[in-house]
């Protein structure tokens, strides 16, 4: 891997690391304050932490040269694709296996890390065609 991969990649963990902190606040706060059930808390904090994301890894990861017309639906549906394996290891974690709402996160967190970054990268941030 070249040294701009391992640059890129850094950058994604800083942003994806501050995504996911904007993302176990907000389920935090919706469990704990708003009295959510965890899958659903966990939906929604997934869902709003991916505006913050995109924007960010647009911006600073992969400091893309791709419109956001043409880079927002890619991610979108990569983000969407995301949120099917979150819910679903949530729901496989918590509802079946019993396990506390955060170690589920923690699983469905580490699960889609490497999905994200692998479609971002190669699909949704990628250079336009010329």
């Amino acid at each position: 891997m070249n040294r701009n991969a391992w640059l890129e990649g850094l950058r994604f963990l800083c942003v994806g690391g501050s995504a996911t902190a904007l993302q176990y606040a907000l389920l935090i706060g919706l469990v704990h304050v708003a009295a959510w059930a965890p899958l659903t808390a966990s939906v929604a904090s997934y869902a709003l932490s991916t505006l913050y994301n995109y924007l960010a890894n647009h911006r600073l990861t992969f400091r893309s040269s791709r419109s956001h017309l043409s880079a927002l639906p890619r991610f979108l549906l990569i983000a969407l694709a995301g949120l099917g394996l979150n819910a679903a290891i949530m729901w496989l974690g918590h509802e079946r296996w019993h396990l506390h709402y955060l170690m589920a996160q923690l699983l469905a967190t580490a699960t889609t890390l490497g999905w994200n970054f692998a479609a971002s990268r190669r699909w949704a941030f990628a250079p336009p065609p010329r």
